[in-house]
């Protein structure tokens, strides 16, 4: 999670004038880059989704996996390719794309590369609900939403509309100051809450509230995959939209008026879709750090920072990434599995800092 001032700090000139360059450019050119950028991270993402049910700590068969000439009761590689594994990968490529889409987003709405998606708040209402409905033992569940999902996603939507609401004023453009400051103030808020719960609650629930904020993907079936993928599927429809316009946005608001955006809407769209997809992320997955700071800039380093490309790259490479990360959870020190959150802790925080540095 970012400082105040570091996710406060000014664009750089120089970025400024890359996005104006390519905001510029030639329609034909984008197009072919765009299909290019799809097809290359397209193959990525595919072929890590395809192998990496392949791979863990006990061997199996994809041929009897599939042979329906067995029972599924007594098919042991079906229960773990189909049960253990694939639901797993198949989450993990939708937080993955997520939070990095997420990230994107959220860098271009603040107009700073160091944003990422639990910068604003979401995250923490999001943790705090989870924390509510372990520690007092909630039992409410709506369709596949099971209690703690459930209460993610309220207390992400929670903290959501109360960020917006602040930042908002009735026919103007969004504040990004405010969005900022009422998105640290809140974070700082809700750990404190988080701490209270933890204190009152008592050894079981604090060990498995602990576990569910380090981040984990062991969903055990495709429910959870189900039940989060219509609010990511919205989130993903309008961050579609966004590309052209978080170009104009990326140099300034006055800018992107001047060049006939209308820069309220945008705004608005930009902050809900990016919420959406990290609440539905965190109610899968838990608060998984970094990814949504770590994917932007490394595709920024290999494609540029036109956001027609960035977007869907950062999208396919976040799934790849992410299914990497927790192939290496469940794999390293098998059979004890790392939280996923650690793993990507530990490839973010030093990027992070190397940012710090580059930027500097």
């Amino acid at each position: 999670m970012s400082s105040p001032t570091e996710v406060t700090a000014p664009v750089a000139p120089a970025h400024q004038a890359t996005v104006r360059r390519h905001v510029a450019g030639g329609g034909r050119a984008t197009k072919a880059r765009v299909r290019a950028t799809i097809g290359g991270f397209g193959v990525l993402a595919i072929l890590t989704c395809l192998l990496a049910p392949l791979v863990g700590s006990t061997h199996i068969s994809l041929l009897r996996a599939f042979d329906r000439t067995i029972p599924f009761a007594d098919n042991v590689d079906a229960q773990i390719f189909f049960v253990a594994r694939l639901p797993r990968v198949l989450a993990g490529a939708l937080v993955g794309a997520g939070l990095a889409s997420a990230g994107v987003v959220f860098q271009a709405l603040l107009r700073n590369p160091l944003a990422d998606p639990f910068t604003l708040g979401v995250s923490g209402g999001a943790s705090v609900g989870a924390m509510l409905a372990i520690s007092f033992g909630l039992s409410t569940s709506i369709g596949p939403l099971s209690p703690v999902p459930l209460a993610t996603l309220a207390g992400a939507a929670g903290a959501a509309f109360l960020v917006y609401r602040l930042a908002t004023t009735a026919g103007r453009a969004m504040s990004t100051s405010v969005l900022l400051l009422a998105g640290v103030t809140l974070n700082a808020f809700f750990s404190a809450v988080i701490m209270l719960l933890q204190y009152v609650s008592s050894f079981t629930e604090v060990y498995r509230a602990m576990r569910w904020l380090m981040g984990d993907l062991d969903i055990g079936g495709f429910t959870p995959v189900i039940a989060a993928f219509p609010l990511m599927a919205i989130a993903f429809v309008l961050i579609a939209f966004l590309p052209s316009a978080l170009n104009q946005l990326s140099v300034g608001s006055d800018a992107a008026a001047s060049r006939g955006v209308d820069v309220a809407r945008v705004q608005r769209i930009a902050f809900i879709s990016a919420s959406l997809a990290t609440s539905g992320s965190v109610s899968l997955a838990g608060p998984i750090g970094f990814v949504g700071i770590v994917v932007p800039h490394l595709v920024r380093l290999i494609v540029g920072v036109d956001h027609r490309v960035v977007l869907p790259a950062s999208a396919l490479f976040g799934a790849a990434f992410l299914v990497g990360c927790d192939l290496a959870a469940r794999t390293l020190f098998a059979p004890v599995e790392i939280p996923l959150g650690i793993v990507t802790a530990m490839i973010g925080g030093p990027f992070f800092l190397w940012l710090l540095v580059r930027r500097g």
